[in-house]
């Protein structure tokens, strides 16, 4: 499915060069292959699809809907078509957008080429599908001509991430936004909060920071005789590997964005790290971990000491402490404290949703023909995910440029319901990295 990703894996100035070139303003080519009939300003219909059905992509849709008066849902697709109509008629019933939701019978599609019938039929495209299959949807989007709204995170494996820094480079080339659903960047508290740490530098200089996305654990959605393994591992997608990423890529990938932020998104030197299962110790909870504590090295010297866990009955933390020569601060307490702990700054600004304020930046920035791209953070923070599941995995302290060598791809190669991929546990101290 990945047939147009790279054949080896870039170097360490080639991710930041490749990086680069996503986040550069755009080219002439690029300005010119917008559809200024189907894009400029006005009340011109934008066509929107959905690409998964599940919570995140039906909450997608209602954002999207909402930020943009002239925007209408025409088509959706899923694996499953029992997901994909539950998911209509969910839409159907959202008296804030139900007006808008069009979707005609013929455009619910299902199946594992459904991301095609919905892309082909919309300018915009929500993916919202577990991650596994991201890098391959948001290339047919932008190659189709596009906007796309992508959730996190956006690879499960290092080929994965390196095709979706040259889909995000095109996407630049054709002037086509991508949004990424790493939506704490999107929080007008957060943001603030990090303008006062890195443009006030009201603590001084970050010294290290402090992370953590320790949860409880989540979902899963049984087992049915008549599934296929295929079918029963992608209807419980969270627990598989080579569709979730593991948690910590997963959902944890939050955290480690905010970490990236605030060091300015360049990349880690290197990370040593622990990770295991002690409560999914049951078969159905596939081949992932349910904790990590990972501790990243910078180039300049400072340190991310991170943790995260899906465990019940344990506690809850997620948020970032962040350590300044002047004071520290708390990101989504948005709050500021001096060296004695003396508070010194709290947000008190407006607090609208972050979801929602994603998509009507995104649904702005294509009615002003001034796309969005944060193909730079996001891909760079997936790898971030990606370094510390390494390290836990293996047991080893791998850096950055190791990790960039990795060919390992998760995953088949088709996609057909039956036997599905194995499900080997990681050992550490025999696990080992794949590179070539």
């Amino acid at each position: 499915m990945n047939d147009n990703a790279p054949s080896s894996a870039a170097s360490r100035r080639d991710f930041l060069r490749i990086a680069g070139q996503a986040g550069a303003a755009a080219t002439a080519f690029g300005a010119m292959a917008m559809p200024r009939s189907v894009h400029a300003a006005g009340s011109d219909t934008l066509r929107v699809g959905l690409v998964g059905c599940g919570g995140r992509g039906a909450g997608a849709v209602i954002d999207a809907l909402s930020a943009d008066k002239n925007a209408q849902l025409v088509a959706i697709g899923d694996t499953f078509a029992d997901r994909a109509q539950a998911a209509l008629e969910q839409f159907k019933g959202a008296k804030q957008v139900a007006d808008r939701v069009v979707v005609s019978p013929d455009h619910v599609f299902s199946g594992f080429d459904a991301y095609k019938n919905v892309i082909d039929n919309v300018d915009v495209v929500l993916l919202a599908t577990p991650p596994h299959f991201r890098p391959e949807h948001l290339r047919y989007a932008v190659e189709k001509g596009k906007h796309s709204f992508v959730e996190k995170p956006i690879a499960v494996d290092v080929p994965g991430v390196q095709h979706v820094m040259e889909t995000c480079r095109l996407a630049k080339e054709k002037n086509l936004a991508v949004v990424s659903g790493l939506c704490w960047r999107y929080d007008l508290g957060v943001r603030e909060t990090m303008r006062q740490i890195l443009e006030e530098k009201a603590i001084g200089d970050v010294i290290a920071i402090e992370s953590s996305y320790n949860a409880n654990g989540l979902w899963h959605r049984g087992d049915d005789p008549s599934w296929s393994r295929m079918e029963y591992q992608i209807r419980n997608w969270l627990y598989f590997t080579w569709l979730s990423g593991d948690h910590i890529l997963e959902q944890a990938v939050h955290s480690l964005d905010k970490t990236a932020w605030l060091l300015g998104d360049i990349q880690p030197l290197k990370a040593m790290a622990l990770g295991g299962r002690q409560q999914r110790v049951d078969p159905k909870y596939g081949n992932i971990y349910d904790h990590f504590a990972v501790f990243y090295e910078y180039p300049d010297g400072r340190h991310v000491y991170f943790t995260c866990r899906q465990q019940d009955n344990c506690s809850v933390r997620v948020d970032e402490r962040v350590l300044g020569t002047a004071g520290q601060a708390e990101i989504l307490k948005h709050e500021l404290t001096d060296r004695g702990g003396k508070r010194t700054w709290r947000y008190k600004g407006d607090k609208p949703s972050m979801y929602q304020q994603e998509h009507d930046e995104l649904f702005a920035s294509i009615r002003k023909g001034e796309p969005i791209n944060n193909g730079h953070y996001m891909c760079n923070s997936t790898m971030i995910g990606l370094l510390g599941r390494a390290a836990g995995y293996t047991g080893q302290t791998v850096t950055w440029d190791q990790l960039q060598q990795s060919t390992e791809r998760l995953g088949p190669s088709q996609y057909a319901w039956g036997e599905a991929p194995d499900l080997s546990v990681a050992i550490p101290g025999k696990t080992t990295l794949q590179v070539g």
